[in-house]
């Protein structure tokens, strides 16, 4: 390992405005001790010489953040154009921002942050054309810590409305409770905690909620006037904290429907409970491994499922015979993933993606089609929101280069028009979006969006902003984002690839990326580098890759495995001590995803990968920028602070490693819109100063 003698106080001089330019021959880094600990897993000895920075509250970890929080500061004040990436980033998100609605009877729930606003409101409005009424405002509440809130709930005759309100980035809200009519906030109040599913009962006196705890997830019923504590268990004793529990109560509060999901990805068990006769909770369907989304349809059950169709299909129950040998198939497995599905206006509507672009299509409950929604380009449409009884619904659409467009949408004349249209500054006819399809390292096709301003030359001298994810069936779409636009605009090229591990292509494309397979997850990603390389859009002096969470193990192991291929790596609240993920906050629940350590056969395809334990010392390491915080209480930000620090010992490179650790931040947003500017203003200038790139 080089030494390193570098004062950090005479970086700013030593860095030129934008230029690609080493910090200095040799940077000397914030020191951090060592303290190897050795586990022996399996027979095989793992040294980890910065166990000691997983302790969060420790005094010696607390002064290394600071330590390397003045050292990042100090590295990038010397780099100039954050003020131009602020004001074109503020261009983009200082505009009006709303949500589709959700529709009780004549009432409209949605949220809004006004242009000049850091934080959205919660807003009611009477009738479709009727006066937007704000009923909670999270600009006016005073707190040493970011307060944001958001929509849980609203009862089925739009008199209550349940909302969570968030400290910072953590996952955990306190919930609280408005009476609309009234115009107040009731005393009434759930502590701060992980609720996942919310339902008030018709009379509103009372509601179900699921949450996280200790001793895994409950579900509960509570009635107004009771206190916090003394809610009733309704189910979920002995369930292990590896798993969630949801609920659905039907609309005139009969029926329960339960949902066990076995982690993410190890499928999920359906129950149901006749409430108003307060009978047992009856199993629907308990065998593990497939995946079950329910709704109701009045008083029918609609369900999604992979099961015997890893493509998905859609089939319906009675409440009164809810076993699966008694279901009904109406929508059968296609050569199209279902994405999804809504229902509203009597009909179920199924959300597809044919080679990753979507589609909406209507059946009736019996089956027959009924109608397809067009969109207009390659993008993102999301699902109909609606009510089961009622005519209207709404959905929207975005894609790279176009801002977000909610639509409302009349189903019996099959009928459009734009409720909300995101009013951003961007010049949408200068952009293009292709999808272009590459082969992986084992011969597989592998789809993936590039989005650029049109006419670029191919010189192979562009700079590209490589991201994907690959991982929990989620897929990757076009979406609108002041980041990736303000990137175009200054002529980076945008790549997406659909790695291995999503959804775009059924559950078979999913397991693809799952425990022992991830492999091909890094190898998709890692072959879409080499593709945008040869195809001349790029070299690796103008190449960056970003990814945040599952996205954050994605280029950490790729940083790792092929530090050649890249120049600039932004690394976001991330997974990447995978031999121990399984032993922090909800680390257990990614089990039936990644696999555990614990596992003797799954502990070696994790050491393989792994990227914290597979930094190699003298390795030139290309630029790299961790962020993560406090406020993240789903991915531990040990992390991030374990993997800077082996970075910084083991790179022989001139190129930085840095660290932006917030003690607000955290994994699920909620920060002040002011904040999110400044924040991506950082990550941007950083890729575009490696780049060489002037703002």
């Amino acid at each position: 390992m080089r030494p390193r003698t570098f004062v950090a106080c005479a970086v700013a001089a030593t860095l030129a405005p934008l230029a690609a330019r080493p910090l200095a021959a040799q940077i000397h880094y914030p020191p951090t001790a060592v303290h190897t600990v050795v586990d022996t897993l399996h027979g095989v000895a793992i040294p980890d010489p910065y166990r000691w920075l997983e302790d969060q509250h420790s005094p010696a970890t607390r002064a290394w953040i600071d330590r390397e929080n003045a050292f990042t500061d100090s590295v990038m004040a010397g780099v100039r154009g954050h003020a131009a990436l602020t004001h074109d980033l503020g261009r983009l998100m200082r505009v009006d921002q709303e949500g589709a609605p959700t529709v009780r009877g004549d009432r409209y729930f949605f949220t809004r942050k006004a242009a000049d606003q850091d934080l959205s409101v919660i807003y009611m409005r009477e009738g479709a054309d009727g006066t937007d009424i704000p009923l909670v405002d999270p600009n006016t509440m005073e707190a040493g810590v970011p307060l944001s809130v958001h929509m849980v709930e609203v009862s089925e005759d739009g008199k209550l409305l349940a909302y969570g309100i968030r400290h910072g980035g953590e996952d955990e809200t306190v919930t609280r409770f408005y009476d609309v009519p009234a115009r107040r906030v009731l005393a009434e109040a759930l502590p701060k905690m992980r609720v996942e599913s919310f339902s008030f009962t018709p009379d509103d006196k009372a509601f179900f909620y699921s949450r996280a705890t200790n001793a895994g997830p409950r579900l509960y019923y509570h009635a107004f006037g009771w206190p916090a504590d003394s809610a009733q268990l309704v189910f979920g004793d002995g369930i292990t904290p590896d798993k969630y529990i949801g609920s659905t109560l039907s609309t005139d509060g009969r029926w329960l429907l339960i949902t066990v999901a076995i982690g993410t990805s190890g499928g999920n068990q359906l129950y149901l409970k006749d409430v108003a006769h307060d009978g047992p909770v009856l199993p629907m369907v308990t065998e593990t491994g497939k995946n079950y989304r329910a709704a109701f349809a009045g008083d029918t059950i609609v369900i999604q499922t992979d099961w015997k169709a890893p493509n998905g299909r859609v089939m319906v129950a009675d409440p009164a015979s809810p076993g699966r040998s008694h279901w009904k198939e109406i929508v059968p497995e296609g050569k199209n993933a279902i994405q999804g599905f809504s229902l509203a206006g009597h009909h179920v509507w199924v959300r597809y993606l044919e080679n990753v672009i979507g589609h909406i299509r209507g059946f009736d409950l019996a089956g027959t089609p009924f109608r397809e929604i067009a969109m207009p380009s390659i993008g993102t449409v999301s699902g109909l929101s609606g009510r089961w009884d009622q005519d209207q619904a709404f959905f929207s659409f975005a894609s790279y280069n176009v801002p977000t467009t909610i639509y409302r949408y009349g189903i019996a004349a099959d009928a459009r028009s734009v409720w909300w249209r995101e009013d951003a500054p961007f010049a949408s006819a200068d952009y293009e979006v292709k999808q272009v399809w590459y082969t992986s390292k084992d011969g597989t096709r592998v789809p993936m969006f590039v989005a650029s301003k049109k006419g670029i030359t191919l010189d192979g001298n562009n700079p590209v902003f490589l991201t994907g994810y690959g991982g929990f069936d989620i897929s990757m779409t076009p979406r609108f984002s002041a980041e990736y636009a303000v990137w175009m605009e200054h002529g980076g090229v945008l790549a997406v690839p659909n790695l291995r591990g999503g959804g775009e292509f059924g559950e078979a494309w999913h397991e693809a990326g799952m425990f022992g397979k991830k492999q091909n997850v890094f190898d998709d990603f890692i072959a879409a580098a080499e593709w945008l390389i040869t195809n001349k859009y790029t070299n690796p002096n103008r190449l960056a890759i970003a990814g945040a969470s599952n996205g954050g193990l994605l280029v950490g192991a790729a940083l790792t495995q092929r530090p050649d291929l890249f120049r600039a790596v932004v690394c976001g609240y991330p997974l990447l001590d995978m031999l121990r993920f399984q032993k922090f906050l909800i680390g257990s629940f990614w089990v039936s995803e990644y696999g555990s350590a614990d596992n003797p056969e799954q502990f070696k395809y994790l050491l393989e990968y792994s990227p914290y334990q597979n930094v190699k010392p003298g390795t030139a390491y290309p630029a790299v920028l961790l962020l993560t915080g406090d406020g993240d209480t789903r991915v531990a930000p040990l992390h991030a602070r374990k993997m800077t620090a082996r970075l910084q010992a083991a790179t022989s490179s001139d190129r930085p490693i840095l660290l932006h650790y917030d003690t607000e931040a955290g994994h699920s947003g909620g920060l002040p819109v002011s904040k999110q500017i400044q924040d991506t203003a950082r990550s941007l200038l950083f890729v575009m100063w490696q780049l060489g790139m002037t703002p």
